[in-house]
């Protein structure tokens, strides 16, 4: 069984209702639910690699109400990484983040170092669209952190986004890629390799 050390813990922060939950299980399990259930808090797994080892990817799906703060804080000072969602229908959403990314820069300290990936989700809802993408571009340059736009229900840009955040990563290198299992490209690479090609 790897030492609790060896997880790597990405929390997800984000408003009441915009695909926190969502996201995790479209990205965990592949599955995408309709009706709405707040969230208290879950804890997902799955087995990425990590400086050529395998360790855990623990993501921590949170609440979406300001009930319960010892959680947040709890949550801030043992995460590695982290992923503020809001809904690209919901300005209301963006602003509710505002205090949770100031948290994480107190608690944290220095965030240079640290993945951060602030996400608007629910761009399939494009008619309903309040937050416009640059604006969001614009919010993650000014908390120096990326950003992506994402669907959980159309499933875009999901997987992009835990890639893209464990990519962000310098301290060390993890990957949603396990050694031994290769990427379709590097398949379709070695296939190629070992045949003659008419010019």
């Amino acid at each position: 069984m790897p030492e609790q050390s060896n997880d790597y813990r990405v929390v997800v922060f984000g408003a009441g209702g915009v695909g926190k939950s969502s996201l995790v299980l479209r990205f965990v399990k592949g599955t995408f639910r309709e009706s709405y259930i707040p969230t208290i808090e879950d804890t997902y797994r799955q087995v990425i690699s990590c400086d050529k080892s395998i360790c855990t990817l623990q993501i921590t799906d949170t609440t979406g109400s300001h009930q319960f703060p010892a959680m947040q804080r709890l949550s801030i000072s043992k995460g590695h990484a982290f992923i503020l969602v809001y809904s690209i229908t919901s300005r209301q959403s963006l602003e509710e983040l505002k205090p949770i990314y100031e948290q994480i820069c107190q608690i944290k300290g220095d965030i240079e170092n640290i993945p951060i990936m602030l996400v608007g989700n629910k761009n399939d809802e494009n008619q309903n669209r309040e937050i416009e993408s640059n604006e969001g571009e614009a919010m993650a340059k000014k908390w120096k952190c990326a950003f992506m736009e994402t669907s959980a229900k159309t499933n875009h840009n999901v997987k992009e986004l835990f890639q893209e955040l464990l990519n962000l990563e310098k301290r060390r290198t993890v990957s949603l890629q396990i050694d031994g299992k290769k990427s379709k490209q590097q398949k379709r690479k070695e296939k190629l390799k070992g045949k003659c090609v008419v010019m």
